[in-house]
C-alpha cells in the first residue's frame, strides 16, 4: 500500500524535473544525491529527509512550497 503524501510530493517532484526536460540522472547530480535515491522518491517508495526535499529543490530552482503545494 502506497503512502499518498509520499507519492503526491514525488510526482511533483516528477512534474517539475520533467518541465525543466532534464533526466532524473541530471537532477540527482545537481542535488548531490544518487540516482536511486531520486527514482525511488519520485515513485513515492522511500520517504525522504527534509534536507533532501531542499536540495532537490534547489536544484530545480524553486522553493520546498512549490514542490509541497505542486498542481499537476
Amino acid at each position: 500500500m502506497r503512502d499518498e503524501i509520499l507519492f503526491k510530493l514525488g510526482q511533483s517532484v516528477r512534474y517539475l524535473r520533467l518541465k525543466q526536460g532534464i533526466s532524473q540522472e541530471e537532477l540527482a547530480f545537481n542535488a548531490g544525491l544518487n540516482l536511486n535515491s531520486v527514482s525511488t522518491f519520485e515513485r513515492g517508495i522511500n520517504n525522504i529527509k527534509i534536507k533532501n526535499l531542499y536540495k532537490i529543490a534547489q536544484a530545480l530552482g524553486v522553493d520546498v512550497e512549490e514542490i509541497i503545494n505542486c498542481k499537476f
